[in-house]
């Protein structure tokens, strides 16, 4: 079996003195939707930021495509071929759908154009010209996610992309990252809705407390359900 894409070994992390990952160890094999699981609070959201270099201090080893992240600043990780989709969409009021698509700079081959981007996203190709805020929930998270494409990144980092939307554009992003999984792009997933989770991932990593303490393959998910449960209770 060749090595995974991405690596993720005995990775720490700090904000201040505040200790929150733990020992993060996962691993994603080029191609797969992997997710990250958990409740709130347990590191998910923190374990990308991570690999992307953003968190103030961390200790370990992320490995792309065998080269060591940890120490490298967020802008040289970016240009490896990684691109972050936050759960916040970080959409800029000031500029229009089409300025908000054309920002991100292309960093390698292969990246989608706008009309494949429209393909997938057709509602915004009838926004281009309106503010990025102007959208709505549902198509600001077109749009968030449709700005990383462009760039010709091969792993995705998707923070809770279906958060607060209505079930009609849930399924939407659905069909969207089941269609990029079949282009090829490789996807890391943090989610809380496990069961939108569950009809799209290879594999799920349950987090709690910073560290991951179960993996669950898609084709455990029917007798598995009961463990997941457990996990993402309240």
């Amino acid at each position: 079996m060749s090595a995974p894409l991405l690596e993720v070994e005995d990775l720490h992390a700090w904000y201040g003195e505040a200790h929150v990952l733990h020992g993060m160890r996962f691993a994603v094999r080029e191609g797969e939707v992997v997710t990250l699981l958990g409740r709130n609070g347990a590191g998910k959201t923190t374990t990308l930021k991570a690999i992307l270099g953003i968190v103030p201090r961390r200790t370990g080893s992320i490995r792309f495509r065998g080269r060591e992240l940890v120490g490298l600043p967020p802008h040289r990780i970016a240009r490896l071929g990684i691109a972050w989709c936050p759960e916040e969409r970080g959409i800029l009021a000031s500029l229009t759908v089409l300025e908000n698509l054309l920002l991100p700079p292309v960093v390698a081959d292969g990246g989608l154009s706008l009309e494949a981007i429209f393909e997938l996203f057709p509602n915004l190709r009838e926004r281009l010209s309106s503010q990025g805020t102007k959208l709505s929930g549902g198509e600001q998270q077109m749009l968030a996610i449709a700005r990383i494409l462009r760039t010709g990144a091969r792993l995705l980092l998707l923070d809770e992309p279906t958060e607060g939307l209505a079930p009609v554009i849930v399924q939407q992003i659905g069909r969207t990252i089941r269609r990029l999984k079949e282009a090829g792009f490789t996807i890391l997933l943090v989610e809380q809705n496990f069961r939108f989770a569950a009809r799209i991932a290879d594999r799920h990593y349950i987090v709690e407390h910073g560290r991951v303490v179960d993996e669950i393959a898609a084709a455990e998910i029917g007798p598995g359900q009961e463990r997941l449960v457990a996990y993402l209770a309240v």
